[in-house]
């Protein structure tokens, strides 16, 4: 069965969201998170205040990201069951990391540069940080559940937990060197050396290098 394609209506829907959110990242980025308003960045992307809140319910949501989570959990629940929990997780980070930097498509600088520059906002900004911390353990959860372990038995839901936070854990050490050397080196190979140092060679299925 063939997956269902987006409508007219999404499409346009997702593009707007795109587009507001593209504005909305770099007048943050060029002024600085305080100074923006949101009727500022309506205006910048040509839309009304009412139509950004429309995708975005608070100013803090323009700045993240929501792929993440649904790639990474699409990824784990795809992988093998035979596989090390590490792995599974590891794996995915990579792949979806290699997949939202556009490290295996078309526009890879633009693509880096969005994701680098939200990051850095989550990162520096006061107002953003609780909501970053809150959407780690989203991801956190959605992996956890992705994982398809019978989480009620005690073991096996310690194991995935923990398992996950320790990926996460080396993956957040790889998105902080990404902000520090202003994304010089690619993310997907940064965070396949995190968890490479923290769980040895084998932590992932594919060390991609560029």
């Amino acid at each position: 069965m063939s997956e269902r394609q987006p409508t007219l209506r999404e499409r346009r829907r997702s593009e707007t969201r795109r587009l507001v959110q593209m504005h909305a990242v770099r007048l943050f980025t060029d002024l600085g998170y305080d100074a923006v308003t949101v009727a500022d960045v309506a205006e910048a992307a040509g839309v009304s205040a009412m139509t950004v809140y429309r995708h975005f319910p608070t100013k803090e949501d323009l700045v993240l990201i929501d792929q993440p989570a649904r790639l990474i959990a699409e990824r784990v629940a795809a992988s093998s069951a035979t596989q090390p929990l590490v792995r599974r997780v590891g794996s995915a980070l990579v792949d979806a990391a290699t997949a939202l930097t556009g490290s295996d498509g078309d526009e890879p600088a633009a693509n880096e540069r969005f994701l680098l520059d939200c990051l850095r906002l989550m990162v520096s900004t006061p107002a953003l940080r609780a909501r970053h911390l809150d959407s780690q353990y989203t991801l956190q959860q959605a992996i956890v559940d992705a994982l398809g372990d019978d989480m009620t038995d005690p073991d096996a839901a310690f194991r995935a937990q923990a398992a996950t936070s320790a990926c996460m854990a080396a993956m957040h050490t790889a998105l902080t060197r990404w902000t520090e050397d202003d994304g010089q080196t690619k993310l997907p190979d940064l965070i396949a050396r995190a968890l490479a140092a923290s769980f040895g060679d084998d932590a992932v299925a594919t060390h991609r290098k560029d």
